[in-house]
């Protein structure tokens, strides 16, 4: 239901599928910590594998960093692995070393596979296959040129890479872009200006493009200052590009599609955790959720809603406390939901949902604000999903917000609404690892006082 190798916290991340239904995810592994340095950390990729994109097992270490000298000798960044030929081919982000400023020096390496699980990589020579163009890209200080994504050309035989970059024509604080590519052959590569340039943005990472059933294209990009991610669509690869606004709130990052085992298109992605397993602590790089439907249906914006494949994950209501749970709540006017209290044999919130219609919000304790959104609609149902320290709202059925609080005892949940209040029935969620204990393990709750 969440996951991260042992001990350790996953940032970006591939899906793969192989021909048996076998999922397989590639990422970026490091310690806990709050000090990110880039020489040190996420210097090889894990994997782990699972037959329903929920229960993960750890299958260790698939892909390191380069040999001295080369252009990937220090780190290892976001990859994008996908079939090609009998076996597979990877494009990477590599980071030789730092400029004097301190910016990680960034381009994009290829490596190939014989194998269709996410293993047994050998790199296609020791350079880049593509770095940033000047003419159209910052390099050296504050540059980005990383996330590689590669498709299928639209307008010919060849592929398309689409990466994370610095606009050079615009202030480095707006110029988020994603960069474009294309090559004939995955070793020689034409760089193109932007595929998209929004002009707000710092960072327009781990870019992600799915072909859609009429033709059409869907981009995901994940946005630095908001820490959410926004949708793009567009009738061809080239564009035009129309911009859709946020699908996952703040504290949802880097996207993968795939298809489920049901056949439909769902979305995983990250979240992060605090330092410590505290309120207090600073947040750090985190875990993979659980898959979340994707849904684009004509000109709609698309939007994430709650995946059914999860519901074999749930148990049978009831009124008893749960720290893993799953509540729907109906509402007709202003409505505040308490999941857990300050101590065990208080009603004093320590984590509670409100909504007014249109706002929506999560607060901590004494009503400290965790995190709200303003819905384009007034909502009729809310679910609200808690495992361990993360709390998911979906207001009619729809994702709208997430936070962390790792204050608070499990509680019956209780809803208030027009100065009536009633228990809200819940269904626990099943663990796939209950017993684990190491770093990565689920948040077990507080101690007991």
């Amino acid at each position: 239901m969440r996951y991260a190798p042992p001990g350790l916290c996953v940032n970006d991340f591939a899906l793969l599928r192989d021909e048996d239904g076998t999922y397989a995810v590639l990422h970026l592994q490091g310690p806990w910590t709050p000090e990110f340095d880039h020489l040190r950390m996420e210097t090889s990729y894990g994997r782990a594998t699972s037959t329903d994109l929920v229960h993960w097992q750890p299958q260790g270490t698939a892909f390191g960093n380069g040999l001295p000298g080369r252009f990937d000798q220090q780190a290892v960044w976001t990859m994008h692995p996908f079939r090609h030929g009998d076996g597979m081919a990877m494009l990477y982000t590599g980071v030789s070393g730092l400029t004097p400023g301190g910016w990680p020096l960034q381009s994009v390496g290829l490596a190939y596979s014989d194998r269709t699980d996410g293993t047994g990589w050998r790199r296609h020579g020791t350079a880049p296959v593509v770095e940033a163009d000047p003419r159209w890209y910052r390099t050296g200080e504050r540059m980005g040129w990383r996330d590689p994504f590669v498709v299928r050309d639209d307008a010919s035989d060849g592929w398309v890479m689409a990466v994370c970059a610095s606009d050079a024509s615009l202030p480095v604080e707006v110029g988020g872009c994603v960069a474009w590519a294309t090559s004939d052959d995955l070793e020689h590569w034409t760089v193109h200006p932007p595929l998209i340039s929004p002009g707000d943005i710092d960072e327009l990472e781990c870019p992600v493009l799915e072909r859609l059933d009429d033709g059409s294209w869907l981009l995901l990009g994940s946005i630095g200052a908001t820490r959410g991610f926004e949708a793009w669509t567009a009738p061809r690869l080239r564009g035009p590009w129309t911009r859709r606004g946020p699908l996952g709130p703040t504290g949802s990052y880097a996207p993968r599609v795939i298809p489920a085992p049901d056949g439909t298109r769902v979305v995983l992605h990250t979240t992060p955790r605090k330092v410590g397993l505290s309120d207090t602590g600073e947040r750090c790089r985190g875990m993979l959720t659980q898959p979340k439907s994707l849904v684009v249906q004509g000109d709609s914006a698309p939007r994430l809603e709650w995946w059914p494949g999860l519901n074999a994950w749930l148990g049978e209501e009831t009124d008893r406390p749960a720290l893993h749970a799953v509540g729907d709540i109906g509402i007709t006017g202003p409505v505040e939901i308490t999941l857990r209290t300050h101590t065990p044999d208080s009603d004093r919130p320590a984590l509670a949902v409100g909504c007014d219609g249109k706002n929506l919000w999560v607060t901590g304790p004494d009503g400290t604000r965790l995190g709200e959104t303003v819905l384009t609609d007034p909502a009729a149902t809310l679910r609200i999903l808690t495992i361990g320290e993360y709390v998911e709202v979906y207001a009619d059925n729809v994702f709208a917000l997430t936070t962390l609080c790792y204050s608070g005892h499990p509680a019956p949940w209780t809803a208030v609404s027009e100065g009536r209040e009633r228990t809200i029935p819940v269904r626990p969620i099943r663990l796939p690892d209950p017993h684990r204990d190491d770093a990565s393990a689920i948040w077990p709750g507080p101690s007991p006082r």
